[in-house]
């Protein structure tokens, strides 16, 4: 690889000069100029809240829609609850594109989740993980990376404390406005951690995406 190709990789960080845009649309222009054009491909996605439900999975909703637009695959790994199939679709998401994955197991968890990164076949694999060692996060962004594929890990509060190779990391909290979520950027790709940033995550959405 030349010196001009490498400069016009994503992940290279040049100090005060941004990259290339690149990445998947997320839907929000300010979330976008932040992550430098979307959502990275081949990579893992973090998003770190306290509790469950206050927006997380509508926050990744237009994105998922344009990926099953592309007739690529969204798998569900180890959802706490069941999808609700008439909100995702009222969001766009093509229903027959979607895949719910329920390991027994944590360990058959990261191993479905690490097949269905590889695999080529899904545009973005979400899963839910209770715990996740330095190793077994790395062999999951090297996976997202074989397979091109978007991993978005839903992780607890107490995942900030540790290390991660995921691309992005993001915290949400409630905002104070109905169907907002406060967003802090804790890591990105040639920039700061930054935020925070108050989104509309309704999309007129007045069902929950899960049931």
């Amino acid at each position: 690889m030349n010196l001009e190709d490498l400069m016009q990789r994503a992940d290279l960080w040049r100090g005060g000069c941004a990259p290339p845009p690149s990445g998947l649309a997320s839907g929000y222009a300010q979330l976008d100029a932040l992550l430098n054009g979307g959502w990275p491909q081949g990579t893992l996605i973090e998003i770190i809240t306290a509790h469950r439900g206050i927006g997380e999975l509508r926050l990744l909703l237009p994105a998922l829609a344009s990926l099953t637009e592309e007739k690529r695959w969204l798998a569900f790994v180890a959802p706490p609850y069941i999808p609700y199939a008439p909100a995702l679709a009222c969001a766009g998401v093509q229903l027959a594109h979607v895949l719910q994955i329920q390991p027994r197991t944590h360990t058959d968890t990261l191993w479905a989740l690490e097949q269905a990164l590889r695999s080529g076949s899904c545009g973005a694999v979400l899963a839910w993980l209770q715990q996740a060692d330095g190793k077994s996060l790395r062999r999951l962004q090297l996976a997202a990376e074989a397979g091109d594929s978007l991993g978005f890990l839903f992780r607890s509060a107490t995942a900030c404390r540790e290390s991660s190779p995921a691309a992005v990391r993001l915290r949400l909290a409630p905002a104070r406005v109905d169907n907002r979520v406060s967003l802090e950027v804790l890591k990105r790709r040639g920039g700061w951690p930054t935020g925070p940033l108050d989104l509309e995550v309704n999309h007129a959405l007045a069902l929950s995406a899960f049931s």
